[in-house]
């Protein structure tokens, strides 16, 4: 309290002796309610004025201000108007605070402001199609855009359904499940999925008659849309994280027809189905996101079994879907290229280990990507802040895609190049 009649004082004094008189009245009536509605506390800096400054920012934390927000202090002062304040023009004499530590108590809305620019998908309901379990990409997303608020859905292969629903009821998945806040993500429900069938016509009496298949019931694409439709009403994101080619570890000249178009059916058709039967479901201004590999347009050898030529396939349609979703439904649609990741659908290829020593050895930024790095860009992609990225593909692998040379190689071992040794 006394403090704050102190700076009243010496205000109203300073202004006294350098404005007209009847700007100094208001402004006295102003400085006067502004200190009676602020409660500071002492500290041991004292302040000092200089004429070249204009007035303190009352209300805020730390009063250190060098400029007029006549806005707040009308707010704080619990003022009805502004204007005569503005008609008399107060910015041709100013007053400055500097080096003033005194902490104001402010008000609510103050305190409760967020700086920078979150991600902010509260509200919104992702639909995840390809999560079987807590360590390959599509979990990161289910992760990141958990974190960013929304509501999670995922679709997983059928065979794997028991095990996955096993594993999280029982607490397995609960370390993986931690947000940044410390709570634990929940998925909302966990339907079964094959993409590889569009309608329950296409699959086959082999495949119905499946053991692996018994107790589950609508999981074709459409049958999943529907049920989506039935249980939700609509979705704002949905995101394609699958892939299969049951002769990937076969060179592309040794891969059969019917290895070929497998791969191609599993990992890029199955994206193109899924984005047609939940466009119908999904709210204008939402997204779209799938999952590719740096394969697609260079040579890595041990990826075989057409999957290059899959990844190649949805990089295109990427483009095509972006055009068609965005006209028809304002539907954004993209693709992350990520760097080589140690999950379990990676380590079948065979030689992912291999894949991630390169990377460490040849890419600019030289650590190990993080799933989570792809989860997050994948938030950002499904967010507001990326409202006009569409068609695109996004790379998240260390910089990897932008060298033209292998840095590990023997002709380059006396150049001097910036080396981590990881």
């Amino acid at each position: 309290m006394i403090l704050h009649k102190i700076v009243e004082a010496l205000t109203l004094r300073y202004f006294a002796d350098h404005c007209f008189p009847q700007r100094f009245n208001l402004l006295k009536m102003a400085v006067t309610a502004a200190a009676s509605s602020l409660q500071l506390a002492t500290t041991s800096t004292r302040p000092y004025f200089s004429s070249s400054c204009r007035v303190v920012k009352l209300g805020a934390s730390v009063i250190v201000a060098n400029s007029v927000s006549w806005t707040k202090l009308a707010s704080v002062s619990r003022m009805s108007s502004i204007s005569p304040f503005r008609q008399h023009n107060f910015m041709s004499c100013s007053v400055k605070f500097n080096r003033i530590s005194t902490k104001a108590m402010s008000d609510s809305s103050e305190s409760k402001r967020v700086s920078g620019l979150p991600i902010d998908l509260k509200g919104k309901r992702a639909f995840i199609a390809g999560v079987a379990d807590d360590n390959g990409y599509g979990w990161a997303i289910a992760k990141s855009l958990a974190a960013a608020g929304a509501e999670i859905l995922v679709g997983t292969w059928v065979p794997a359904l028991n095990i996955f629903e096993t594993s999280l009821r029982r607490g397995k998945f609960d370390e993986s499940r931690v947000l940044p806040d410390g709570s634990l993500m929940e998925i909302t429900k966990i339907y079964p999925l094959d993409a590889v069938y569009d309608n329950p016509e296409d699959v086959p009496e082999d495949v119905k008659m499946n053991k692996r298949y018994a107790g589950s019931s609508n999981w074709t694409v459409q049958e999943v849309a529907e049920s989506v439709k039935q249980d939700f009403g609509s979705i704002d994101i949905l995101v394609h994280s699958l892939a299969n080619g049951p002769e990937v570890s076969k060179p592309l000249l040794e891969t059969s027809r019917k290895g070929y178009l497998a791969a191609v059916s599993a990992s890029s058709y199955s994206y193109v189905s899924l984005l047609k039967h939940f466009l119908p479901i999904m709210n204008p201004g939402g997204s779209s996101i799938s999952l590719t590999y740096i394969a697609s347009e260079r040579i890595i050898p041990g990826y075989g079994g057409g999957m290059s030529s899959a990844k190649a396939a949805l990089e295109s349609d990427t483009r095509v879907l972006a055009f068609e979703a965005g006209r028809k439904h304002k539907i954004r649609v993209n693709t992350i290229s990520a760097g080589p990741l140690r999950s379990r659908a990676a380590k079948a290829i065979g030689f992912i280990d291999t894949m991630i020593e390169y990377s460490l050895a040849n890419a600019p930024l030289q650590k190990e990507l993080s799933a989570d790095e792809v989860g997050n860009t994948a938030a950002f992609l499904a967010s507001p802040l990326a409202s006009a990225i569409t068609g695109a593909l996004i790379y998240v692998d260390n910089g990897l895609n932008a060298m033209g040379m292998g840095l590990d190689s023997p002709i380059l071992k006396d150049l001097d190049i910036p080396r981590d040794k990881h």
